[in-house]
């Protein structure tokens, strides 16, 4: 699995850290302090260039507020109202896109997607209109073509995420309930045509049954045992 110089740190759960051979830093989805599958000396994720936000639950923007105060990104972007939730509550920089839209930041370009998935967000006792879930396609200067799909189910389109973006490598959820499981990712990676998956949104709690083995399984029954099944641990750098 070729990363261009790309190094990706699975914190737990939907949570990423990338850093560039040039020292760029990007978090996709803060949560780590109150994520339990973080492990402890990766709960500080440092300076940062750039965060990205794919929806808002709970397990994926718990700790925005703190993570944004801490690294201080350069920016900040989700979908326009969810970046304007965040604004309203300090976040700094941030920057509203919706799908379809690309944000060239000179080091890398970021495209969002469709996502098939909720976003309301838990906003004291209260949930309040989040925008839409996304995902984004991330096309690095260094020539790595990333797809962050956040949480989702399987949806068609992503035939044409492969064909306007032609993403090499996905990063896909495969817990199942709450997102899709391994067969719905197995026929996602046939659609996008990549040649490495790195499963996320797995193991966390024991509702999420998915597994990389069970991926495994069912890409092999697709015929599509050529594609890499990148299995991590939390805290685990791929490089």
């Amino acid at each position: 699995m070729d990363l261009y110089g790309i190094q990706i740190t699975w914190l737990g759960h939907g949570t990423f850290k990338l850093r560039t051979a040039e020292g760029k830093s990007l978090l996709i989805d803060p949560w780590v302090m109150g994520n339990p599958a973080c492990p402890e000396d990766q709960k500080r994720v440092g300076k940062l260039d750039l965060m990205l936000v794919t929806h808002g639950h709970y397990d994926h923007i718990g700790d925005v507020l703190q993570v944004a105060k801490e690294a201080q990104p350069d920016q900040t972007i989700a979908v326009f109202e969810l970046a304007a939730w965040l604004e309203n509550k300090g976040v700094e920089n941030t920057v509203g896109m919706n799908k379809g839209g690309t944000l060239d930041l000179g080091w890398v370009k970021v495209t969002m997607v469709h996502a098939d998935h909720s976003c309301g967000i838990l906003d004291g006792d209260e949930i309040v209109y989040g925008g839409e879930a996304v995902g984004f396609v991330l096309a690095f200067a260094s020539g790595l073509r990333l797809y962050a799909a956040g949480d989702t189910n399987v949806f068609g389109d992503m035939r044409l995420i492969s064909q306007l973006y032609q993403p090499e490598i996905a990063i896909l959820p495969i817990g199942d309930l709450y997102t899709m499981g391994p067969r719905e990712a197995a026929f996602a990676a046939q659609m996008l045509y990549v040649s490495g998956i790195i499963p996320a949104h797995y193991g966390t709690f024991p509702a999420l049954t998915g597994t990389p083995d069970a991926l495994r399984v069912q890409l092999a029954e697709l015929g599509q045992s050529r594609v890499e099944v990148a299995q991590l641990a939390p805290g685990q750098t791929l490089s």
